[in-house]
């Protein structure tokens, strides 16, 4: 599975962004599928994740201002932020993992697949 994320930029705190996740090769009926981010200097952090059953998980700092969503039709997903901040400038990687048991989906080391990066900068 090949990831493309997209829809990274510079806006100012208080702004929305939306970034998408694109597969170019299917089956993300039965994936974990997920967004984590990296600022400068720290590491990778787990920030969303939604599974095959459509359940969504959230990182604390993001909870009620970021949402995950997913079309397994279009084997796309997205993660809209809202009320954004400072703190959330990153570098954002979209990650995918098959089904797994005993997985866990918010350490990045479980993580088999990943997109190549999106940069969100957020001004205050």
């Amino acid at each position: 599975v090949q990831l493309q994320a997209s829809g990274g930029g510079l806006v100012q705190a208080g702004d929305s962004l939306r970034l998408s996740c694109a597969a170019t090769r299917g089956a993300f009926s039965n994936y974990n599928v997920g967004w984590f981010r990296q600022a400068p200097g720290k590491e990778r952090m787990f920030v969303a994740s939604i599974n095959w059953t459509g359940s969504t998980y959230y990182a604390d700092a993001v909870k009620g201002r970021f949402t995950i969503l997913r079309d397994i039709s279009k084997d796309r997903a997205a993660l809209q932020m809202n009320n954004l901040k400072p703190e959330d400038t990153a570098v954002y990687y979209c990650a995918a993992t098959e089904r797994t048991i005993g997985a866990d989906y918010t350490n990045y080391q479980w993580i088999k697949y990943w997109g190549q990066g999106t940069l969100v900068t957020v001004s205050s």
